[in-house]
């Protein structure tokens, strides 16, 4: 019985270095390969030296340099983020008094309109 060679994996490395832009590789590595060697062989430390510092996630969900792939994984690296989500979700409402203001008139308008059609207060 001849001997069994090992399977090559197809990881697909990701790595958005800015907004709307992605850097994209596919790299063919041998059984029992781990994320830091899938990230060396796409050569993308070499090309962004800053992802070296940047976590990482297997479909999505975080990882370390030593985890093993299997075929067809795709490993992203996640660089930092620049501005709290929640703290813009709240500017952003702060800045929009006027639409806010607009949506409540709509809003009273239309229960106006309910009202006169029913008769009777749709609270």
């Amino acid at each position: 019985m001849a001997p069994v060679e090992p399977q090559a994996l197809r990881i697909e490395v990701l790595f958005s270095p800015a907004a709307r832009a992605v850097w994209s590789r596919i790299v063919t590595l041998s059984a029992g390969a781990t994320v830091g060697q899938a990230l060396q062989a796409s050569g993308l430390l070499q090309e962004h030296p800053r992802a070296a510092s940047c976590a990482l996630a297997l479909w999505g969900r975080n990882c370390g340099a030593d985890a093993l792939l299997r075929d067809g994984d795709r490993i992203e690296v996640l660089r930092e983020l620049t501005a709290d989500p929640k703290e813009s979700r709240r500017l952003r409402y702060r800045g929009q008094p006027a639409r806010r203001a607009a949506r409540r008139a709509a809003a009273g308008a239309a229960d106006s309109a309910a009202e006169a059609l029913s008769g009777s207060p749709t609270r």
